[in-house]
């Protein structure tokens, strides 16, 4: 699965990872490229989105939640991770503006107990915060670059920022191995938050059913895969000597409008979505996709996965398991 040729990185082959958020939609490709590498992984995951279906069953599991710090810390002295991959997140922008308090203390207080139990233990070799494109907030200049200024107006984009901030903060402060990964809009095999486009699509070819786009219909958005998105955490890791205090953004070409994603799929799967738009999306930022030349050029990564081949691998997991989840 390697997309480049680059050496002199840490070998995570036969140490023990923690992987916050791993029986997540994200979380759980991330497992995935981790115990393909040969390494011991520990997954720390509370299950309000996550689910056990997705575990690799070569991992450790625990039910924990990275809002109790005295949870994480423990498993973390227990375990003593040689590196921690942190994807333990409330990551949907609606739920925020809805639910701010539980959004503040799961992204930015989450983010603290794990930076902070990772401290307290000491002796990690590397630690990845997983973070957004929403840190970036709504800007006029595109593409985002790693170098623009976090930060947003709203509790998701907050949410991100100060947990990237923080991140940056125990890097600069305590001199820990912290890296940051800021992706685009994640698809793929195990995304059961409906209310994104994709998954949603999915959803109205196999039951028939109206597609309903909460949005006007034209925000724009870089669509990247999960497995890619597995990729970068993995390579961001491995390289954390030359990557370390820094924020790394991870996309693709693949930048469409909400109708643009719809139109691809059609085609992409050669079937007809009848759609409605509500146009009632709060917060939500109107253009945004990132510049990730960083990326290709200091971890040799890039997407090794098209568009349509992102989206006929997924549909096919979701033809195979919507039987088990309802809407």
């Amino acid at each position: 699965m390697m997309q480049g040729n680059i050496s002199n990185g840490i070998n995570l082959k036969g140490k023990t990872v923690l992987v916050t958020g791993g029986a997540g939609f994200i979380g759980s490709h991330v497992v995935d490229r981790l115990v393909e590498e040969g390494a011991r992984v520990v997954v720390l995951d509370n299950l309000s989105s996550g689910s056990k279906e997705n575990l690799n069953s070569k991992a450790v599991f625990y039910q924990a939640d990275v809002k109790d710090m005295q949870e994480v810390r423990g498993i973390i002295q227990k375990e003593a991770p040689s590196a921690v991959f942190h994807l333990a997140a409330q990551p949907l922008v609606e739920t925020a503006y809805e639910n701010p308090l539980e959004t503040l203390e799961v992204n930015f207080m989450g983010t603290v107990h794990v930076l902070e139990a990772c401290r307290l233990n000491g002796n990690l070799e590397a630690i990845v915060v997983v973070s957004s494109d929403k840190a970036y907030g709504k800007s006029k200049t595109l593409p985002y670059a790693e170098d623009m200024p976090v930060g947003g107006d709203h509790p998701y984009e907050v949410s991100k920022a100060a947990g990237d901030l923080t991140a940056q903060s125990y890097f600069k402060t305590y001199g820990m191995p912290v890296a940051i990964a800021r992706f685009g809009n994640t698809f793929g095999p195990r995304d059961r938050n409906w209310g994104r486009i994709i998954p949603d699509c999915f959803q109205a070819i196999l039951k028939n059913k109206e597609l309903v786009i909460r949005s006007d219909g034209k925000m724009v958005r870089e669509y990247v895969y999960a497995k890619d998105v597995a990729e970068a955490c993995f390579r961001l890791a491995q390289h954390i000597e030359s990557s370390k205090g820094g924020a790394f953004n991870f996309g693709s070409d693949n930048i469409l409008n909400v109708l643009e994603v719809v139109q691809e799929i059609e085609k992409i799967l050669e079937v007809k979505i009848p759609y409605k738009i509500l146009n009632t999306a709060k917060n939500e930022i109107p253009k945004q996709y990132l510049d990730w030349s960083k990326a290709k050029r200091m971890l040799a990564w890039q997407p090794k996965y098209t568009f349509a081949q992102g989206i006929r691998e997924s549909f096919e997991w979701y033809k195979e398991n919507m039987m088990h989840f309802e809407k």
